[in-house]
């Protein structure tokens, strides 16, 4: 037996690790930085990782939880996809129910209790950073087969009957209490927060109140507890899943993965138990963008396929325009053409048949034409970016973007709350996007400063991460051009490369 002179076997080199960490042309020094620089984000303070503890975990020593953790979502946005903790050559601590897997129960009580649950336990240990680093990210079957279960009819007795009572236990006071049902002006007090929360988001980013969000989610479940009449506990299980879904949607945008994941698939829960369809695909559709931000093309496409085919004869025009214009961003995403350039046109013929006096839930309002026109130009963009900076695809993103910059800048010139900011920054950055691939570094720059300028007032680590993205191309290839290189010392300044530097 090999040892080490003392009976006990030497550890041998994690070859895993070492293959990933060697592909990602960081230094160990960087590594260990990164490491710190995650665990204080997430309030784990405790940790305190160097260059020699580094090269430890290479020689085979296994990092105690969060690290495991904190290191595949490290990976997995250097690397553009998924990197799961046994990639790494590491092991995880075993975690209760609510904070791991996906593949959960489709059931009324146990939908109210993992909400619960997870939510508090976000409240509470979110703090200290132990909940974002205790989630692995799903995808391929993994992901798609359970979410295929949203269509399946629940079993005679599967779920809660209307009125009965949800044997939750109250996490705060140690003892569930007993309502004869919400009045409606309190369930519209809640649909209207549930409201202004989106709008907040669009305005300022995922990161200043979704602690707000989590926390009135997590009372809604509370209130899912008691005894409810059947009306009223589909309206608390409607605005559960809404709650779950932004949840999801402001940790996507502040690079928690794994947690904005699990708040949609506990948002597809609730919407199934709700009975409604068109809500449920549109938390699809959330997942299918994170999976193409992920680089699973693939994914993207099983998500939104399924979220058409379940709210096929439901979803309002709206609705399937905005589903039709994400399948062309999958499409795009794999290089796939002619099936890229249908759904593109779909999304356009959908958007053409909304009539201005149709009834439609205040979660799909965001999608306007200024947002067609984005999501459209995305998808010619990166088809552009795939046939290697096609001039043919670059002509036509370019004026379906500069009409969404456009648009977004009339929108939150005028508009009293604000707007929606982190789209008119996003779109900024996507028209420097195709300045750079046209080889106009000059438009670029100028782009990226008014977008610099927004985002500056948001906070959004996405809206961060494609400005250093976007600028880290523009530096390679163009950083003599006068306007290049001033942008780039504010962008040293006010962006800084240590700060962050996921993939988008």
């Amino acid at each position: 037996m090999s040892g080490n002179g003392s009976g006990i076997p030497a550890k041998r080199p994690n070859e895993r690790l070492g293959s990933w960490f060697r592909r990602s042309g960081w230094s160990k020094g960087e590594l260990a930085r990164q490491v710190n620089r995650r665990a204080r984000q997430l309030g784990a303070h405790h940790i305190s990782t160097d260059t020699s503890r580094v090269r430890r975990w290479l020689d085979g020593e296994q990092p105690r939880e969060p690290i495991p953790r904190i290191l595949s979502e490290l990976f997995s946005e250097r690397f553009g996809s998924v990197v799961g903790i046994e990639d790494l050559g590491l092991r995880s601590a075993p975690q209760s129910a609510a904070v791991s897997g996906i593949d959960l129960p489709w059931a009324g009580a146990q939908t109210v209790a993992l909400i619960n649950e997870f939510s508090r336990s976000d409240l509470m240990l979110g703090r200290r950073g132990f909940l974002g680093t205790s989630l692995a990210m799903s995808a391929g079957p993994g992901l798609i087969e359970p979410m295929q279960r949203w269509l399946v009819p629940s079993p005679p007795g599967g779920g809660t009957p209307a009125g009965a009572r949800l044997t939750v236990p109250s996490q705060s006071r140690g003892e569930t209490r007993r309502l004869t049902g919400l009045s409606g002006p309190e369930l519209e007090q809640l649909e209207e927060s549930t409201a202004q929360f989106r709008r907040w988001d669009a305005v300022s980013g995922g990161g200043l109140r979704r602690k707000a969000v989590v926390g009135q989610l997590h009372e809604v479940t509370d209130l899912l507890q008691e005894t409810q009449p059947e009306e009223v506990r589909g309206r608390l299980f409607r605005i559960t899943a809404e709650l779950s879904e932004l949840a999801g949607w402001m940790s996507y945008d502040i690079g928690l993965q794994p947690t904005a994941q699990k708040y949609f698939v506990l948002a597809l829960h609730a919407a199934k138990e709700a009975g409604d369809r068109p809500l449920g695909a549109y938390v699809l559709s959330k997942m299918s963008r994170q999976m193409i931000h992920l680089g699973r093309a693939e994914d993207a496409l099983e998500l939104i396929h399924l979220a058409q085919y379940g709210s096929r004869g439901r979803a309002t025009a709206r609705t399937q325009s905005m589903l039709y214009a994400l399948e062309g961003r999958a499409y795009a995403t794999m290089g796939q053409v002619p099936r890229c350039h249908r759904a593109v046109r779909m999304a356009q013929e959908a958007f053409g048949d909304i009539t201005s006096g149709e009834e439609e839930p205040d979660w799909i309002r965001f999608f306007s034409e200024a947002e067609l026109n984005a999501e459209n130009a995305h998808s010619y963009r990166d088809l552009a970016y795939v046939a290697g900076r096609s001039p043919a695809y670059l002509a036509r993103a370019r004026p379906l973007m500069e009409r969404a910059v456009e648009l977004f800048a009339r929108e939150c010139a005028e508009n009293a709350t604000g707007g929606h900011q982190r789209s008119y920054a996003l779109n900024l950055i996507g028209m420097a996007t195709v300045h750079l691939m046209e080889r106009e570094p000059e438009a670029c720059a100028a782009q990226t400063a008014e977008a610099v300028n927004l985002a500056r007032r948001l906070r959004s680590e996405r809206v961060n991460n494609r400005l250093r993205k976007t600028w880290a191309t523009a530096r390679r290839d163009y950083g003599k051009v006068p306007e290049i290189a001033a942008l780039t010392e504010r962008l040293a300044v006010e962006f800084p490369e240590g700060e962050a530097s996921r993939a988008v």
